[in-house]
This record gives C-alpha cells, sequence and structure tokens, in this order.
C-alpha cells in the first residue's frame, strides 16, 4: 500500500510543474520600453489569480492528505481527478491572458475552476469514506461551507461572462479572496483525534 508522503510529493511535483507552465506563458517583451508592460498587465493579472489559486490548492491539499488514513486505489484517482483540472489552469489562463475581454476564454476559466473545486470535494469526500462517521475530524470535513460558496459563485462567473465578463473576473476574484486566509477547518483536522 502507497503511503500518504507518497502522494502527497507526486501532488507536489505537478503542482510546481503546473507554476512553471504558467511562468513560462508569460512572454518577455520584444522593446526594452516601459509602454510595452501595459499589453502584458492583462496576461500578467491572470498569471497572478491563477498562481493564487493553484497556491490555495497546493496549500489545502496538503492539509487534507494529513486526514487520510490508508491511500486506497480510489483516493489515488480521486487525486488524478484534482490534478487533471488543475493542469488545465495553464490552458484557461493563458487564454482569458490574451483575451480578458472576451465570453468563451472568461467562461472556460470558471469551467476549470468549477472543475477543480468540484474534483477537490470529491476528493474530500473520499478520504472521508475511511473516516468513522462520528469522529470530529470527519464532522470537521463535512462542513464544507466555503466549497459550496465557491461552486455557487463559479456557476454564477460562468454565467456573467457571456454578458459582462468583467462580473466573471470579480467573482473569480472574490473566491480567491475567501480561500486566500487559511481554513480554519482544515487545519483542526490535525488537531482532531481521528
Amino acid at each position: 500500500m502507497m503511503g500518504k508522503g507518497r502522494l502527497e510529493a507526486f501532488s507536489d511535483g505537478v503542482i510546481a510543474i503546473i507554476i512553471t507552465i504558467m511562468v513560462l506563458e508569460l512572454k518577455i517583451p520584444k522593446s526594452g520600453e516601459i509602454e510595452v508592460l501595459e499589453e502584458l498587465v492583462p496576461v500578467f493579472l491572470s498569471y497572478v489569480l491563477s498562481f493564487v489559486f493553484v497556491g490555495i490548492y497546493w496549500n489545502n491539499h496538503h492539509h487534507l492528505v494529513h486526514a487520510v488514513k490508508r491511500v486506497r486505489a480510489r483516493i489515488m484517482w480521486a487525486n488524478m481527478h484534482l490534478l487533471f483540472w488543475l493542469s488545465m489552469i495553464p490552458f484557461a489562463t493563458g487564454w482569458v491572458g490574451e483575451h480578458p475581454k472576451a465570453s468563451w476564454p472568461t467562461a472556460l476559466y470558471g469551467i476549470v475552476l468549477i472543475c477543480a473545486g468540484i474534483a477537490y470535494s470529491v476528493l474530500q469526500r473520499v478520504i472521508l469514506l475511511d473516516h468513522d462517521p462520528e469522529a470530529h475530524a470527519t464532522k470537521i470535513l463535512a462542513r464544507d461551507a466555503k466549497g459550496r460558496i465557491s461552486v455557487l459563485f463559479y456557476a454564477a462567473a460562468i454565467g456573467a461572462a457571456f454578458y459582462k465578463p468583467v462580473v466573471s473576473d470579480v467573482l473569480y476574484v472574490v473566491v480567491a479572496l475567501i480561500w486566500i486566509v487559511p481554513d480554519r477547518l482544515l487545519e483542526e483536522v490535525h488537531e482532531a483525534p481521528t
């Protein structure tokens, strides 16, 4: 049976590659004039937002893996499902960065984020299958208000992308702000008896 350290190390490696791919998408200007940086602002802002989202997933994944008792095949596959959607973030980031006012890139960004959120929730639920339903850690992980709110905001952002992409952008930032404050519930899992 695989240890949870290996699961976490593999996930950390994939997440590091995702961040590397995103930063490689930031193209160096051909000119040495400061004015050319103005064109890169949307690309840079989409990179910053995506970097924050990937960082949030990395942080929460780290805490979540500590709740794992045994790494079963279903946990490995749920983890791969999450990593798949996280690996799509560089593509969505690049497209929305190049076309910040376009509906489809803005909507696709939200679709990738909502799928990553759902995949994280699936991973969380699969991990909970190995816990006593009455255990404190199980009760903590089952209270996922931030996750449910995020999915609603992502869904609203996807719809808004076809009317006002800037509203979608605001909703994506709001979700990032909701999560950027460390989730005390996940930190409580470490302290909770299993």
